[in-house]
């Protein structure tokens, strides 16, 4: 017993994550929208004025840096989604086992709409990085 309570201060500061954690997902869930956006405005008008320059390497560059944004948008929503999925169930299994389900509940509440917001804000990023990758290939092809 004396083992597991000196470990209670590793239990506290995994607790301290679980805000940013939410926050940094709802941050990840507002650039999903915008990129999403982005991505529109980009296929309407922004690719016809990159074909119009002409500068290839120009038109490399701007897609290096979408796509890693896109890419960086499917993988850190769900990881954060899963940290806020798993903070939360801790306390909330250790009232279960003192009698209190209400707080169970209310973890596992937290819990998946943590992980839908993370699933949410990947699949968008997946998606938006998919169809880029697809237009600048087909744009630097067109190109050459």
């Amino acid at each position: 017993m004396t083992e597991l309570a000196s470990f209670d201060w590793l239990h506290e500061a995994v607790n301290w994550l679980l805000a940013p954690a939410l926050a940094a997902l709802l941050f990840g869930c507002a650039v999903a929208a915008i990129e999403s956006g982005l991505a529109l405005g980009e296929r309407l008008v922004g690719l016809k004025r990159l074909r119009a320059g002409g500068d290839p390497l120009r038109v490399q560059a701007i897609a290096r840096r979408r796509l890693e944004r896109a890419d960086l948008l499917a993988r850190i929503p769900p990881m954060l989604g899963l940290m806020a999925t798993i903070i939360p169930l801790g306390p909330g299994l250790a009232a279960l086992g003192h009698g209190d389900p209400g707080k169970l509940a209310a973890a596992v509440t937290v819990a998946f709409d943590a992980t839908v917001l993370g699933l949410v804000a990947g699949i968008v990023g997946l998606v938006v990085g998919k169809l880029r990758r697809r237009w600048y290939e087909e744009l630097l092809e067109s190109m050459e």
